[in-house]
């Protein structure tokens, strides 16, 4: 990404015009939209043609911004991390995959397979390399996504 960020800005511009979703870290967004805050960041990429723009986070989650609405999802917690390589990849392969299953491109839909994402980028750090993808199951998935819901949900102000 930092090739065409700084050495084909303009090729990469017209690219993205043509862009449902980037996702992208926020070291390559910060670089892309020439700023350091993310918020002024994504209002500069989404200007040029991307409908959504995903913001990978690391440890600190994701965040979600298009011309309507900004959401934030933090990492899942985890006592111990053995090895952060791949989750961002993960969480992309997750988010897409979920979106792909579901066939549909909504408010809702993109959110979850965010939380998905996060969800199965939670389980990558957890060994080396493929090997704790390798023996998951859907149910500890589906168990970890409720787990999720918990972690982020609350009640309206009375």
């Amino acid at each position: 990404m930092n090739f065409w960020s700084e050495g084909k800005r303009e090729a990469l511009w017209r690219v993205l015009e043509r862009v449902d979703i980037l996702i992208i870290n926020d070291g390559e967004a910060r670089l892309l939209g020439q700023d350091s805050n993310l918020v002024q960041v994504a209002k500069t990429i989404l200007a040029k043609g991307p409908k959504h723009l995903i913001i990978k986070r690391g440890e600190y989650g994701v965040l979600l911004f298009n011309r309507q609405q900004v959401f934030g999802a933090p990492a899942f917690p985890l006592e111990q991390v053995k090895d952060p390589t791949g989750a961002g990849d993960t969480f992309a392969g997750g988010f897409m995959g979920y979106l792909s299953a579901m066939g549909t491109l909504t408010d809702a839909s993109i959110r979850q397979a965010i939380v998905f994402g996060s969800v199965m980028a939670s389980f990558t750090v957890e060994a080396f390399s493929l090997d704790r993808l390798r023996v998951l199951e859907y149910k500890e998935i589906e168990g970890r996504f409720r787990e999720f819901k918990r972690l982020t949900h609350f009640e309206d102000l009375s």
